[in-house]
């Protein structure tokens, strides 16, 4: 190649390297980090989450003083979190959650922030088995604790949750602790709170997982 052609050849392939990396670069700062977009109103597109929106988010400000995050699971089978969160939203006050994590990992938001579904045995484990009792006994409780629901370990209740929700739960976890500034040690699963099932330890892989390193959030 002559060497005014191969000149040229490397200013064109310059000029498009450059024009790239200015497109990526003008979309990265279009784009909200996760901490900014967990504070916003509204039906925010959360990017790896797929959520169902039946009540949308307030203004956060607003919202019901969450201190802490209870994780559940329900012996339903496949279909029962979409079930459940739709009923939920008939009757936000009904024994339940404000957010269901179906087994295919979406997530459906059931209820306003406002509203505090009936969920929790009022943090009556006070036996120290799993965790330290001494500041959850008769103080986690459905006024300031926010429900997730992960449904579908049924028939076997000691079946794990499925890889679909857990990766749904890596994203959603870091989302409601940004959100409400909840910080790790606050988040709980329903066993170590409350006397359940002695067949299964309701929530506790979730919640381990939830208190890994890689997994939470700074608030």
């Amino acid at each position: 190649m002559p060497e005014v052609l191969l000149h040229m050849f490397i200013r064109l392939i310059s000029a498009a390297a450059f024009c790239l990396g200015s497109m990526f670069a003008s979309a990265a700062a279009q784009t909200p980090d996760l901490t900014t977009l967990a504070r916003t109103s509204g039906t925010p597109d959360i990017p790896g989450l797929k959520i169902v929106w039946l009540s949308p988010w307030g203004d956060v400000s607003k919202a019901n003083p969450w201190r802490n995050i209870i994780v559940h699971q329900t012996e339903g089978p496949a279909g029962s979190a979409h079930y459940g969160a739709r009923e939920q939203a008939k009757n936000p006050a009904r024994r339940g959650v404000t957010v269901w994590v179906e087994t295919d990992g979406t997530v459906y938001w059931a209820v306003p922030e406002t509203v505090i579904p009936t969920h929790g045995d009022g943090a009556n484990r006070n036996d120290n088995k799993y965790i330290d009792n001494g500041p959850t006994f008769h103080q986690v409780l459905k006024e300031n604790s926010i429900g997730v629901e992960f449904a579908g370990n049924y028939p076997d209740v000691a079946k794990p949750a499925s890889a679909e929700q857990i990766a749904a739960w890596r994203i959603l976890l870091p989302v409601l602790q940004a959100r409400y500034r909840i910080p790790t040690e606050r988040v709980y699963a329903h066993n170590w709170i409350d006397y359940k099932d002695g067949r299964y330890c309701e929530g506790c892989d979730l919640a381990t997982l939830a208190r890994s390193p890689a997994s939470s959030a700074k608030p």
